[in-house]
């Protein structure tokens, strides 16, 4: 290891950036798909970033890893099948299985490497990876979603890095109506959509796209994550059939799991939208 020094990310879109100190590179591989590199800070556990951006780190992946999965497994009435597109580090999936109620979730990543590495440096992320209720498939997202039955499945999880490379097609009204046809009705979709400050434009053109796609009632949930551009960030949840005005508070409140951000008053914390958020999305 070599002395302390400092990873930064710039991101020109917020003129801004975020830095993690480092005591060196545990890893560093270029794979068919993206560059991933795994970097040892002194303060926030592993570092994983692909193609230059911060994808997660040991401390507060948690954030992210709780609000893309409990607000929607609480909104739908009972989630007994869900797809998780990316997620490759296997947070979500070990979120999403802590739910009882779910029966089968497959994961479907394009980037084997990506979960080999997580189960290497993140192993906390992965210790669901061997439930029998889970599936890990290393193929194309976007061809897997077009392929469903459908109303085959009822929550489909898109955990994707930013919109360029692998991810770019995950955020068109092509995808999104993939996933609408392969939704029951009642069923969730939700979309991992930056953040509010930095790519508020974004946000509105991906729901825009969910509403071309099918989908009737759209809710986005801010809440933090100091590892991203601006420290803030957002999940957009699309229902197929019915809307998002309230969740199953009874069954947040005595989950049989540990959480350590997501609880209902956090739920209902992120169903309030900020004024600009509101005025953006005309709700």
């Amino acid at each position: 290891m070599s002395q302390p020094s400092w990873f930064t990310e710039a991101h020109e879109a917020s003129g801004s950036s975020i830095g993690f100190r480092t005591e060196g590179l545990l890893h560093a591989e270029k794979t068919p798909f993206q560059s991933i590199e795994i970097h040892k800070t002194t303060d926030w556990g592993n570092l994983m970033v692909i193609d230059g951006c911060v994808m997660l780190t040991s401390r507060d992946n948690f954030l992210y890893h709780e609000m893309m999965t409990h607000p929607a497994l609480f909104t739908h009435a009972l989630a007994k099948r869900v797809v998780i597109i990316g997620g490759g580090d296997c947070g979500t999936l070990r979120e999403v299985l802590k739910h009882e109620e779910v029966e089968h979730v497959t994961q479907v990543d394009i980037d084997e490497r990506v979960t080999r590495l997580a189960e290497e440096y993140f192993p906390e992320l992965c210790d669901s990876n061997d439930d029998p209720r889970a599936e890990l498939l290393f193929d194309d997202g976007i061809k897997y979603m077009a392929e469903l039955e459908p109303g085959s499945v009822d929550l489909v999880i898109v955990d994707s890095t930013d919109p360029v490379g692998p991810a770019e097609g995950l955020f068109n009204a092509d995808f999104y109506a993939s996933c609408f046809k392969a939704l029951r009705h009642g069923g969730l979709l939700v979309q991992q959509s930056e953040s509010p400050l930095a790519h508020l434009d974004l946000i509105k053109a991906m729901r825009g796209a969910m509403r071309t796609a099918g989908f009737n009632a759209l809710k986005t949930l801010p809440f933090p994550q100091p590892c991203y551009p601006t420290g803030w960030w957002s999940c957009t949840m699309a229902r197929k059939g019915g809307d998002l005005s309230g969740f199953r508070e009874r069954g947040a409140a005595t989950k049989t799991f540990a959480t350590r951000y997501y609880n209902v008053d956090m739920h209902k914390a992120a169903l309030a939208q900020p004024e600009f958020m509101r005025q953006a999305f005309g709700e």
